[in-house]
């Protein structure tokens, strides 16, 4: 995939409705996942003053907790996909005006950050259920200020490789669609205007007792957005056959457990100060033009 296209192989169609039927709970590969990202903070000396969290139900409630006593005076934003991701949202994060907690706690704002409004956009395991991913990427570097960073995770084409494996043997259209690589994501974030961006992945792999217990965790993480996956819904037979094929090809051990790979990608970008190509003719916004001088004079 090119910067400038969207994924060949995932339909918008499937990627809205997800949106408006997932479960409203933090998956716990998503909660493990923001707990590691949060280590990859220690290496950032900026500590903001603003930051948002982009898709926070989904993303992980334990991960905002986190983040937000790690910056108990910094203002945030929650941005959500919908209404009853925000109302759930806002049912486990928002404290009520009485509580001791609020009264000097900096505001939590429930929408999306006004452009070039936070320090720090933190993404947990979003991207790759993006129909279009290069306007996402662009809505989060419109957030950021000019010098803020972007933190965000997402899962690698090596994701479920197993089960992938086990649906071209059996003949059957593909288990979900194609995950991007991270090359390609810092491809993308450059596309996109971020400046250094950071790239690394690590492979985490989870076991189950039985293939109900498997499918049970895919149908908590997401769904097969693959254009080309099964055009109607299946039956009971076809279910018992699957959790068969799952029992004998993913057992791994003396013990009969099957395993399943996850690939997660992590990335890391700053927002630099824009570059204005001038010609004889040029037009410069007020916003370009105040970033531009802040860069050069630095911080006040």
């Amino acid at each position: 995939m090119t910067p400038s296209q969207r994924p060949p192989t995932l339909d918008p169609l499937a990627v809205s409705r997800w949106q408006r039927t997932a479960p409203l709970a933090s998956p716990w590969l998503h909660e493990e996942v923001a707990s590691r990202m949060q280590d990859r903070l220690e290496w950032i000396k900026l500590k903001p003053q603003t930051w948002a969290h982009w898709g926070a139900l989904r993303g992980g409630l334990q991960a905002h907790a986190k983040l937000a006593s790690l910056y108990p005076d910094s203002e945030c934003f929650v941005a959500e996909a919908n209404t009853d991701r925000a109302q759930a949202a806002i049912k486990d994060i928002a404290k009520p005006w009485w509580h001791p907690k609020q009264w000097r706690a900096a505001p939590t704002r429930f929408e999306a950050p006004p452009p070039a409004s936070v320090d720090m956009l933190w993404a947990n395991m979003a991207l790759h259920e993006a129909a279009d991913p290069q306007a996402l990427l662009g809505a989060w570097h419109q957030a950021l200020k000019v010098d803020g960073f972007l933190m965000f995770s997402c899962l690698g084409p090596d994701t479920a490789r197993e089960l992938r494996a086990l649906y071209a043997q059996l003949g059957w259209p593909p288990a979900g669609h194609d995950l991007t690589d991270m090359h390609d994501w810092g491809d993308m974030l450059v596309q996109t205007g971020f400046a250094e961006p950071v790239m690394d992945m690590e492979r985490i792999t989870l076991t189950y007792e039985t293939p109900a217990r498997l499918l049970q965790e895919l149908r908590e993480l997401g769904r097969n957005f693959h254009p080309a996956r099964f055009p109607a819904l299946r039956g009971r037979s076809w279910k018992t056959q699957l959790e068969q094929a799952l029992g004998q090809h993913l057992a791994v051990g003396a013990d009969g457990r099957l395993s399943l790979t996850f690939e997660v990608i992590y990335g890391h970008a700053l927002k630099a100060a824009p570059k204005i190509k001038l010609s004889a003719l040029s037009a410069v916004s007020v916003q370009d033009m105040r970033a531009m001088l802040h860069d050069k004079r630095g911080k006040p």
